[in-house]
């Protein structure tokens, strides 16, 4: 058997989050409780575009597939279990999984990799986000050690 080698990967992807309109892509499916100020308990189910720049009409190369969940009570910290699927290039077919708390109102938010299909096989890493202008689009930095 041979033996492949590591390698990192790194990408800059922006999570276009549409959350109303006839082409919403991200809806909530479970509603906050008691008013929380914080949207504890909310979910949203989405389906969004990973362009390579920050506008929405950017090429897409793929979709982040997935759900958030409103985890804080006290800060408004999201718990993100999503699929980054590329639809496009070399990695055409290949995913990752992104899977862990994101405080939104920290300027750079960390969540870790913890696999991955196709090219993406054995997949460790971590994603770094920052709100890129209004909160519907967010870049992410994600670095991916694969073979």
């Amino acid at each position: 058997m041979k033996m492949l080698k590591e390698k990192v990967s790194h990408f800059r992807l922006y999570w276009q989050d549409v959350v109303s309109g006839s082409n919403a892509t991200s809806v909530t499916v479970i509603e906050a409780v008691n008013n929380s100020s914080t949207s504890f308990g909310m979910v949203n189910i989405f389906d969004n575009s990973l362009t390579i720049g920050p506008n929405l009409s950017s090429k897409t190369v793929g979709k982040a597939q997935g759900l958030y969940a409103s985890t804080g009570q006290e800060d408004t910290s999201l718990l993100m279990v999503m699929s980054f699927a590329f639809t496009d290039g070399k990695y055409n077919g290949s995913t990752f999984i992104v899977l862990g708390r994101n405080n939104i109102n920290a300027e750079v938010r960390e969540m870790p990799i913890i696999g991955g299909s196709g090219l993406f096989r054995f997949a460790r890493g971590y994603a770094l986000a920052s709100t890129y202008n209004d909160g519907a689009t967010i870049e992410y930095n994600c670095y991916v050690i694969h073979y």
